[in-house]
C-alpha cells in the first residue's frame, strides 16, 4: 500500500501573515483582523461564508487559502462561492478539476 499523496504547500509564515495591526495581507482593502476574518468564515449564514471565502481565494496566495479552509469546504461551497471569485474563478475551477482527477485516480489505485 502506498502512502497517500500530500500536497506541497508553502504557506506564508505566521509572523508574516498579518501587519502590525493584526490585519492579514490579503485583506489590504478592509480593516479586519485575522480573528474577525476567521469568525466571518464560520458565520452561520452560508452566503456570508461564501463571500469571505471568495475574498480569501481572490486575494490570498493559493497555498494560504488552505490555512483557513479544507478542499472539501471549497467544493461544498462552490455553487455559492464561484460568483465571488472574479478573474480567479477559472484558475480555481481548473485546480478543483485536477484535484478531483487525482482523488479518483487514488481511489481507483486502492
Amino acid at each position: 500500500m502506498t502512502e497517500p499523496r500530500r500536497p506541497l504547500l508553502f504557506p506564508t509564515p505566521p509572523d508574516r501573515l498579518c501587519d502590525a495591526q493584526g490585519r492579514p495581507y490579503f485583506l489590504w482593502d478592509s480593516d479586519m483582523t485575522l480573528d474577525a476574518f476567521r469568525a466571518a468564515l464560520a458565520d452561520p449564514d452560508p452566503e456570508v461564508r461564501a463571500a469571505y471565502l471568495g475574498k480569501l481565494m481572490r486575494q490570498a496566495k493559493p497555498d494560504d487559502v488552505f490555512q483557513f479552509v479544507r478542499l472539501d469546504d471549497i467544493v461544498a461551497a462552490w455553487p455559492r462561492l464561484e460568483r465571488y471569485l472574479g478573474r480567479e474563478r477559472a484558475m480555481w475551477r481548473y485546480l478543483l478539476d485536477r484535484w478531483q482527477e487525482v482523488r479518483r485516480a487514488d481511489v481507483a489505485a486502492e
